[in-house]
C-alpha cells in the first residue's frame, strides 16, 4: 500500500531525512521509534504533503500511485489520513457538525463512546481540550474520515494510562477493519516512548535515528532492545 524508496527530505535547505526506504502492506501496522529530533514527524509530514517539508529525492507511492507532486487535498482524497500530535483548535466548528458534514454521525456516536468522548460532541473541535483529549479526538477523527492509509503522530504522548489503552485498542480496531469501500487499511505509528506497543499488535518496527532508518524487525524485540541499549542497532542484526 505504501512504498517509500530512497526518500530524502529537507526543510529550508537543511536535510532532515536521508535514503528512507519502507514498505507497508495492506492490513499491516508498523511502528517507527526514535529519539526526539530523529525525523519521525518529518517522515509523516512528507507522506502527508505538509509544508515546509520538501522531497529532494526518492519517491512515495500509495497503491502504486506516486504522490510526490500531489497536493495535501489530493493525498487526502487518495485515502491518506493523519492523527496530528498538535492539531489546531477550530472555534465555531463543533465535533458533531464536523461529523455531520461527512455523513459520519453514526460513526461518531459509536466511536466517541469507545474513546470516552461522548460528552465532547457538542464542543468546538480541540477548543479547551486537554492534551489527552486532543489525542483521543485525533483518533476519532480518523474513524470519521475513513482513510485507507493512516499516520499516527505520537498518539500516546501526554495521555494517561487508561486512555492509552483505549487509544491502542482504537488504532488496532481501525487498522484491522476494511474501509468504507471494503479495502484493507494500513497504519504507521510513530512513538518516542514506545508505550503504545503494549496496546497494539504491530507487524513490524523501525528505528529512525539521525534521519535514517538504522534497523527494522520484530516490534517487541526492538522495543526491549531500546529499553536496555537505547536507539542502537542490535548486535544480532
Amino acid at each position: 500500500m505504501l512504498e517509500i524508496s530512497e526518500l530524502c527530505v529537507d526543510v529550508a535547505g537543511k536535510p532532515v531525512l536521508s535514503d528512507i526506504s519502507l514498505t507497508l502492506q495492506p492490513g499491516e501496522l508498523h511502528v517507527l521509534l526514535g529519539p526526539n529530533g530523529s525525523g519521525k514527524s518529518s517522515l509523516l509530514a512528507a507522506i502527508m504533503g505538509l509544508p515546509p517539508y520538501r522531497v529532494t529525492g526518492g519517491s512515495i507511492r500509495v497503491d502504486g500511485v506516486p504522490v510526490n507532486d500531489m497536493s495535501l487535498r489530493e493525498r487526502a482524497a487518495l485515502g491518506i489520513g493523519m492523527a496530528f500530535q498538535r492539531p489546531p483548535s477550530l472555534d465555531g466548528v463543533t465535533v458533531s457538525a464536523f461529523a455531520g458534514a461527512m455523513g459520519a454521525g453514526a460513526t461518531l456516536a459509536r466511536e466517541a463512546a469507545a474513546l470516552d468522548l461522548s460528552a465532547f460532541v457538542a464542543r468546538d473541535m480541540n477548543v479547551g481540550f486537554s492534551g489527552g483529549e486532543i489525542k483521543r479526538w485525533e483518533i476519532l477523527k480518523l474513524f470519521l474520515q475513513d482513510p485507507r492509509l493512516m499516520l499516527f503522530d505520537e498518539p500516546e504522548s501526554g495521555v494517561d494510562l487508561e486512555h492509552v489503552i483505549a487509544i491502542g485498542q482504537a488504532i488496532g480496531r481501525i487498522t484491522r477493519t476494511p474501509d468504507g469501500q471494503g479495502r484493507p487499511r494500513a497504519g504507521l505509528v510513530i512513538t518516542h516512548t514506545g508505550l503504545i506497543l503494549n496496546h497494539v499488535e504491530a507487524d513490524r518496527a523501525h528505528i529512525l535515528k539521525g534521519g535514517r532508518i538504522i534497523h527494522s524487525g520484530d516490534p517487541r524485540a526492538i522495543f526491549a532492545h531500546i529499553q536496555t541499549h537505547g536507539y542502537t542497532v542490535p548486535e544480532t542484526a
